[in-house]
């Protein structure tokens, strides 16, 4: 994220969000996602980039871009840094800027952990556990 807001050379704001999905009695066991964070601006008339790390099933992506589309952006895109589009379960999400297409295995540095170990490596690894 840091690497990429330095990078873009017009005015732009930066704001964050947190989902976590969960199953309950109410979804009838039915995984569901909720916010934990929602933005603290309005983006109604805005140009949106959605900032994800891994895009992997989509289906956490999907409500977030289904939810902030209803928030009337002037538009909406996505960037993941990892992608593996071979694991979506929701096939026209909007990802239109992809850092690299990744095999199904487990990456630790550039920001990415283990139980809180291996985020501050300059760049990625595959972790081998």
């Amino acid at each position: 994220m840091a690497d990429l807001t330095r990078a873009l050379p017009f005015l732009h704001h930066v704001d964050f969000v947190e989902l976590a999905g969960y199953t309950s009695d109410e979804t009838g066991g039915t995984p569901a996602i909720r916010f934990l964070k929602d933005l603290d601006t309005s983006i109604e008339g805005r140009s949106v980039l959605i900032v994800e790390d891994v895009v992997d099933t989509g289906l956490t992506l999907n409500y977030l871009v289904k939810t902030f589309r209803l928030r009337s952006p002037a538009s909406l895109e996505v960037v993941t840094l990892l992608d593996r589009p071979y694991r979506r379960l929701v096939q026209d999400l909007p990802v239109r800027y992809v850092g690299f297409t990744v095999p199904d295995e487990f990456f630790v540095g550039y920001g990415f952990d283990v139980e809180e170990r291996y985020r501050n490596l300059p760049d990625l690894h595959v972790y081998r556990g």
